[in-house]
C-alpha cells in the first residue's frame, strides 16, 4: 500500500509539472503572437501614416508651390493691371450688395465675384513680390496709376473694360432691378476686357503661374458672361 500511495502520488506530481509546463509554454506563445501582431499593426499604421502626410505635404506644395521667379515685361503687365480690374469688379459688386431690392441670383453672382476675384488679387500680388515688383493694394486700382505709366482711370477704361468714373457714379445712383440690369451690363463689358488682358498674357507671357491664372480666368469669365446674358433676358 506504502509504494503504491507513493507511485500515485509522484504520477500526480508529474503530471502538475506537465500541466504547468504547458500553460507557461501557451501563454509565451500567446504573447510572442500577440506582439508580432502589435508591432506589425504599429508599423503598418505608421506606413499608412507616412504615406498619407506625404501625400498631403505634396498635394499642399503643388497648391501652394513657390512662384517661378522666370518672367517677363508682359507677366508683370498682365499683373499690374488684372490686379486693379478685379478690385474695380470687387467694388461694384459690394455696391450692388449694399442695394435693396436686387433678384437673388444677381446677389448671388455678385458675392461669387468678390469671393472668386478677392483671392486672385492676392496672388497676383505674391507673383509681383516674387518679381521683385511692388504690390498693388489701393482699393480700385487708382492709386496705381504712378506705377503704370501715369495712365487714367479713362484711358484704362479704353483698353481693358473698367468703368469709368460716369460709369461707377450711374451703379451707384440706380436703385432695384435698374441697379442689377446696370450692374450686369457693365460687369459683362468688364470681363470681356479682363479676357483680352487674360489672351493677352497666355500668347506674351513667360512665367508659368502667371500663364495659368490667365487661362482660369479667360474660362471662368467666359462663363459668367454667358450667365449674365441669361439674367439680363431674364430682368
Amino acid at each position: 500500500m506504502t509504494l503504491k500511495g507513493s507511485t500515485m502520488k509522484r504520477t500526480l506530481v508529474l503530471s502538475a509539472l506537465a500541466v504547468a509546463s504547458t500553460l507557461a509554454l501557451t501563454a509565451c506563445g500567446e504573447t510572442t503572437e500577440s506582439g508580432n501582431t502589435d508591432a506589425t499593426t504599429s508599423a503598418t499604421s505608421t506606413a499608412t501614416t507616412t504615406a498619407e502626410t506625404t501625400e498631403t505635404t505634396t498635394a499642399t506644395t503643388e497648391a501652394d508651390g513657390e512662384i517661378s521667379a522666370d518672367h517677363n515685361d508682359a507677366d508683370i503687365m498682365f499683373a499690374q493691371m488684372m490686379i486693379p480690374h478685379h478690385q474695380q469688379a470687387v467694388e461694384m459688386s459690394e455696391m450692388l450688395l449694399a442695394k435693396e431690392g436686387i433678384p437673388a441670383q444677381v446677389v448671388e453672382f455678385a458675392q461669387g465675384v468678390i469671393d472668386a476675384q478677392g483671392p486672385e488679387i492676392d496672388r497676383m500680388n505674391a507673383m509681383l513680390e516674387a518679381w521683385g515688383q511692388q504690390p498693388v493694394t489701393d482699393s480700385g486700382g487708382m492709386g496705381t496709376m504712378d506705377e503704370m505709366g501715369g495712365m487714367d482711370h479713362g484711358e484704362m477704361g479704353g483698353m481693358s473694360g473698367m468703368m469709368s468714373q460716369e460709369d461707377m457714379t450711374a451703379l451707384e445712383k440706380a436703385q432695384g432691378t435698374e441697379a442689377a440690369r446696370l450692374y450686369l451690363e457693365q460687369m459683362t463689358a468688364h470681363h470681356e476686357g479682363a479676357v483680352d488682358m487674360a489672351r493677352d498674357e497666355v500668347a506674351d507671357g513667360q512665367n508659368p503661374h502667371a500663364i495659368t491664372l490667365a487661362e482660369q480666368i479667360i474660362n471662368d469669365q467666359e462663363a459668367e458672361i454667358a450667365q449674365m446674358q441669361q439674367m439680363l433676358a431674364d430682368l
